[in-house]
């Protein structure tokens, strides 16, 4: 029987972006062909925190999306200060606990942060202390806490001191506002794979060639299983 058959599919926790929800990162991700999507088993949570602020401070997302809302932690307009990061490190834990295990992380925008930080967190024995090893990360519209536009948490100052081996997925987007960030995350990542597309800060839509880049990514973490 051919080996690729008996292959796993890979579990995913993925984390929304701030201001949004599972359910509507689910959503989001449907714009990806389904013969992707089948190659993995992708599991959806909500932030631990409802989105504050009232209608005016919730802006475009009040426009977009159908509430409940919610992120993941809270920050500063300049990003030099941040609130209930570690409370928000433990409900990941807590997740990874009760409804795990998973074998990689897949984050959007706040999310992806949250995930590009996690397997550095991890190797320093600062976070996911009492869960299996993070395996790979998948970050859509990511960047780095401690680069050119962002502080870090006090837990994580240290996420990014060392190059992360952690196999990584990058989407970066032409036309996205974070894509300065984006770039600048790639070097923290030994070996990091790179889906451009021609979009925004949105989840993508996949042609022929990102397709085809995202499912050799799948496959050759499939082999790490």
């Amino acid at each position: 029987m051919d080996g690729q058959q008996l292959a796993r599919k890979p579990r995913v926790l993925c984390f929304h972006g701030f201001r949004t929800s599972g359910k509507i990162f689910e959503e989001q991700t449907q714009v990806w062909p389904e013969f992707v999507r089948e190659k993995m088993d992708l599991v959806f949570v909500d932030a631990p925190f409802p989105a504050e602020g009232g209608l005016e401070e919730l802006g475009v997302a009040a426009e977009l999306f159908d509430p409940p809302l919610y992120e993941w932690f809270q920050a500063n307009k300049d990003f030099s200060e941040y609130r209930n990061f570690d409370e928000c490190i433990a409900f990941v834990e807590d997740c990874m606990t009760r409804i795990g295990p998973f074998d990689g992380l897949m984050g959007f925008s706040q999310g992806a942060f949250l995930s590009a930080a996690l397997p550095g967190m991890q190797a320093e024995g600062v976070a996911l202390t009492c869960v299996p090893k993070i395996k790979f990360v998948m970050l859509i519209s990511g960047g780095k806490f401690g680069g050119s536009n962002f502080s870090s948490p006090k837990l994580a100052p240290n996420a990014f001191s060392s190059p992360i081996e952690c196999p990584s997925l990058h989407f970066l987007g032409e036309k996205d506002f974070g894509l300065t960030n984006g770039i600048e995350l790639l070097d923290s990542f030994v070996d990091p794979v790179v889906l451009n597309h021609p979009q925004g800060h949105v989840v993508p839509k996949l042609d022929e060639k990102g397709s085809e880049t995202m499912i050799k990514f799948i496959e050759k973490i499939q082999e790490l299983l």
